[in-house]
This record gives C-alpha cells, sequence and structure tokens, in this order.
C-alpha cells in the first residue's frame, strides 16, 4: 500500500484511520491525503530576478563611478598635486 519510507507510509496510515473513523460514523464524506516532501518551486525564476537586481545595480554602479573619478582628478589639478 505504501513504499517502505516513513515520509510517504505516514500519510497513508492517517488516510487509511481517517477513512476508517468516518466509515464507523456512518459518513459518506472521505478525507485525501498526500506527501510532498519537497515543495516544486521555479528556481529559474528566481534566479532570474536575482540577475536582474544585480545587473542594474551593476549598471548604476558603472554610471556613476566615472564622474566620481574625473572630479577627484579635477579636484588634484585645481591644487596643482604631484
Amino acid at each position: 500500500m505504501c513504499s517502505a519510507e516513513p515520509i510517504n507510509c505516514f500519510p497513508v496510515l492517517v488516510n487509511i484511520l481517517s477513512n476508517t473513523f468516518l466509515r464507523l460514523f456512518n459518513s459518506t464524506a472521505r478525507i485525501r491525503l498526500w506527501s510532498e516532501p519537497f515543495y516544486r518551486t521555479k528556481p529559474s525564476d528566481v534566479k532570474s530576478d536575482i540577475f536582474f537586481i544585480c545587473l542594474s545595480y551593476m549598471l548604476i554602479l558603472a554610471a556613476g563611478l566615472p564622474p566620481h573619478f574625473a572630479v577627484s582628478s579635477m579636484q588634484d589639478y585645481k591644487v596643482k598635486s604631484v
């Protein structure tokens, strides 16, 4: 009825017991139970979101660095530092 692994066998056991108790009380309802130990997410979407956030941060950083060096060079030129 279930594999030997406890992670798969416990939900099946709970399902059997709960349906047995429901039948004892003359109920027509049934309980369905399933186990999914590893939730399936879409890691590619998360990775692409992180990639685009890092890319936009790097583009903003790259746009701000050259003016910073240019301003510091102009300050050195004004002070006439060697």
